[in-house]
Protein backbone atom coordinates (compact mmCIF):
# COMPACT_ATOMS: atom_id res chain seq x y z
CA UNK A 1 0.00 0.00 0.00
CA UNK A 2 1.47 3.73 -0.96
CA UNK A 3 1.19 6.28 1.93
CA UNK A 4 -1.07 8.81 1.57
CA UNK A 5 -0.06 11.95 -0.53
CA UNK A 6 1.02 14.92 1.53
CA UNK A 7 1.20 18.22 -0.08
CA UNK A 8 3.23 21.07 0.81
CA UNK A 9 2.85 24.65 -0.99
CA UNK A 10 1.63 23.86 -3.97
CA UNK A 11 3.74 26.39 -6.67
CA UNK A 12 1.92 26.18 -9.81
CA UNK A 13 -1.70 24.52 -9.07
CA UNK A 14 -4.05 24.50 -6.05
CA UNK A 15 -3.03 21.78 -3.46
CA UNK A 16 -6.07 20.56 -3.55
CA UNK A 17 -6.08 19.11 -7.06
CA UNK A 18 -2.50 18.47 -7.07
CA UNK A 19 -3.37 15.66 -4.46
CA UNK A 20 -6.46 14.43 -6.27
CA UNK A 21 -4.37 13.99 -9.69
CA UNK A 22 -1.73 12.27 -7.65
CA UNK A 23 -3.71 9.94 -5.98
CA UNK A 24 -6.24 9.34 -9.14
CA UNK A 25 -5.90 5.56 -8.83
CA UNK A 26 -4.81 5.64 -12.67
CA UNK A 27 -2.12 7.89 -11.62
CA UNK A 28 -1.26 5.55 -8.53
CA UNK A 29 -1.01 2.45 -10.62
CA UNK A 30 1.56 4.22 -13.13
CA UNK A 31 3.61 5.93 -10.20
CA UNK A 32 3.88 2.18 -8.47
CA UNK A 33 4.19 -0.23 -11.19
CA UNK A 34 5.61 1.50 -14.04
CA UNK A 35 9.73 0.83 -14.42
CA UNK A 36 9.95 3.91 -16.80
CA UNK A 37 9.87 7.53 -16.95
CA UNK A 38 11.15 10.65 -18.81
CA UNK A 39 12.64 13.40 -17.17
CA UNK A 40 13.02 16.46 -18.81
CA UNK A 41 15.92 19.08 -17.31
CA UNK A 42 17.79 22.11 -18.38
CA UNK A 43 21.43 21.03 -19.20
CA UNK A 44 24.13 22.92 -17.68
CA UNK A 45 24.33 24.94 -21.06
CA UNK A 46 20.58 25.69 -20.47
CA UNK A 47 19.74 23.49 -23.24
CA UNK A 48 16.60 21.01 -22.64
CA UNK A 49 17.35 17.41 -22.04
CA UNK A 50 14.55 14.51 -21.91
CA UNK A 51 16.23 11.34 -20.88
CA UNK A 52 14.49 8.14 -20.01
CA UNK A 53 14.93 7.27 -15.97
CA UNK A 54 14.06 4.06 -13.51
CA UNK A 55 12.10 5.87 -10.63
CA UNK A 56 10.35 4.94 -7.21
CA UNK A 57 7.34 6.88 -6.07
CA UNK A 58 7.91 6.96 -2.13
CA UNK A 59 4.16 8.22 -2.07
CA UNK A 60 5.25 11.97 -1.62
CA UNK A 61 7.91 12.33 -3.43
CA UNK A 62 9.55 10.75 -7.09
CA UNK A 63 12.87 9.23 -6.62
CA UNK A 64 15.35 8.57 -9.43
CA UNK A 65 18.49 7.43 -8.39
CA UNK A 66 22.07 8.05 -9.98
CA UNK A 67 25.83 8.63 -9.77
CA UNK A 68 27.03 11.75 -8.28
CA UNK A 69 29.14 13.00 -11.94
CA UNK A 70 25.91 12.37 -13.95
CA UNK A 71 25.24 15.20 -16.46
CA UNK A 72 21.73 15.51 -14.82
CA UNK A 73 22.78 15.48 -11.13
CA UNK A 74 25.37 17.90 -11.70
CA UNK A 75 22.61 20.15 -13.96
CA UNK A 76 19.96 19.93 -11.23
CA UNK A 77 22.34 21.21 -8.67
CA UNK A 78 21.81 24.23 -10.38
CA UNK A 79 19.24 24.58 -12.02
CA UNK A 80 16.45 22.27 -9.94
CA UNK A 81 13.09 22.66 -11.84
CA UNK A 82 12.13 19.44 -13.71
CA UNK A 83 9.08 17.83 -15.65
CA UNK A 84 8.19 14.36 -15.77
CA UNK A 85 6.20 12.31 -17.48
CA UNK A 86 5.16 8.63 -16.78
CA UNK A 87 3.18 6.57 -20.18
CA UNK A 88 1.42 3.56 -20.64
CA UNK A 89 -0.65 1.40 -23.27
CA UNK A 90 0.19 0.61 -26.86
CA UNK A 91 -3.17 2.06 -27.91
CA UNK A 92 -5.53 5.51 -27.96
CA UNK A 93 -7.44 3.30 -25.97
CA UNK A 94 -5.14 2.23 -23.34
CA UNK A 95 -3.33 5.44 -23.67
CA UNK A 96 -2.30 6.81 -19.69
CA UNK A 97 -0.12 9.56 -19.37
CA UNK A 98 1.32 11.15 -15.88
CA UNK A 99 2.99 14.53 -16.24
CA UNK A 100 4.14 16.03 -13.32
CA UNK A 101 6.11 19.77 -12.97
CA UNK A 102 8.46 19.61 -10.08
CA UNK A 103 11.26 20.76 -8.00
CA UNK A 104 14.33 18.33 -7.34
CA UNK A 105 16.95 18.51 -4.41
CA UNK A 106 19.14 16.24 -4.10
CA UNK A 107 21.12 14.20 -1.12
CA UNK A 108 24.20 12.00 -1.96
CA UNK A 109 24.30 8.56 0.21
CA UNK A 110 27.06 6.18 0.57
CA UNK A 111 26.82 2.70 -1.40
CA UNK A 112 23.39 2.23 -3.23
CA UNK A 113 19.78 3.85 -2.52
CA UNK A 114 17.50 1.85 -1.21
CA UNK A 115 14.91 3.44 -3.80
CA UNK A 116 17.31 2.07 -6.70
CA UNK A 117 16.96 -1.38 -5.83
CA UNK A 118 12.97 -0.98 -5.23
CA UNK A 119 12.69 0.62 -8.40
CA UNK A 120 14.70 -2.27 -10.39
CA UNK A 121 12.09 -4.64 -8.02
CA UNK A 122 9.45 -3.68 -10.75
CA UNK A 123 11.25 -5.48 -13.20
CA UNK A 124 13.14 -7.90 -11.68
CA UNK A 125 12.38 -10.49 -9.01
CA UNK A 126 13.71 -13.42 -7.27
CA UNK A 127 17.48 -14.63 -8.12
CA UNK A 128 17.34 -12.29 -11.04
CA UNK A 129 17.63 -9.01 -8.85
CA UNK A 130 19.57 -10.45 -6.22
CA UNK A 131 22.46 -10.54 -8.70
CA UNK A 132 21.52 -7.14 -10.28
CA UNK A 133 21.78 -6.42 -6.42
CA UNK A 134 25.24 -7.82 -6.24
CA UNK A 135 26.30 -6.08 -9.19
CA UNK A 136 25.30 -2.26 -8.52
CA UNK A 137 26.69 -3.12 -4.77
CA UNK A 138 30.39 -3.47 -6.48
CA UNK A 139 29.70 -0.95 -8.94
CA UNK A 140 28.79 2.02 -7.36
CA UNK A 141 30.00 3.63 -4.32
CA UNK A 142 27.87 6.67 -3.92
CA UNK A 143 24.36 7.56 -5.61
CA UNK A 144 22.42 10.36 -5.64
CA UNK A 145 18.83 10.33 -4.59
CA UNK A 146 17.10 13.13 -6.85
CA UNK A 147 13.55 13.43 -4.94
CA UNK A 148 11.57 15.53 -7.32
CA UNK A 149 8.31 17.13 -5.61
CA UNK A 150 5.18 17.18 -7.43
CA UNK A 151 4.04 21.03 -7.88
CA UNK A 152 1.69 20.50 -10.66
CA UNK A 153 0.23 17.01 -12.50
CA UNK A 154 -2.33 16.00 -14.86
CA UNK A 155 -3.15 12.33 -15.09
CA UNK A 156 -4.50 11.60 -18.60
CA UNK A 157 -6.76 8.56 -19.73
CA UNK A 158 -7.88 8.84 -22.79
CA UNK A 159 -9.38 5.17 -23.14
CA UNK A 160 -11.86 6.34 -20.34
CA UNK A 161 -12.30 10.05 -22.27
CA UNK A 162 -9.58 12.10 -19.43
CA UNK A 163 -8.07 14.18 -21.90
CA UNK A 164 -6.85 17.13 -21.90
CA UNK A 165 -8.72 20.16 -22.08
CA UNK A 166 -7.94 21.66 -25.56
CA UNK A 167 -8.89 17.86 -27.13
CA UNK A 168 -11.93 17.68 -25.20
CA UNK A 169 -13.03 21.02 -26.35
CA UNK A 170 -11.83 20.20 -29.74
CA UNK A 171 -13.94 16.88 -29.86
CA UNK A 172 -17.14 18.14 -28.61
CA UNK A 173 -17.22 20.91 -31.19
CA UNK A 174 -16.37 23.96 -28.96
CA UNK A 175 -13.36 24.90 -31.11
Amino acid sequence: MVAPFKIGKARYMDADELAREITHPGAQELLCSTAMARLAYNGLDGLPRVIPVGFYWNGERIVVCTVPTSPKARALSSRPNVALTIDAGDTPEQAKSLQVRGVASMKTVDGVADEYLAAASKTMKGAQLAEFERQVRLTYKQQVRILIEPQWARFYDFGAGRVPKFLAELTSGGQ
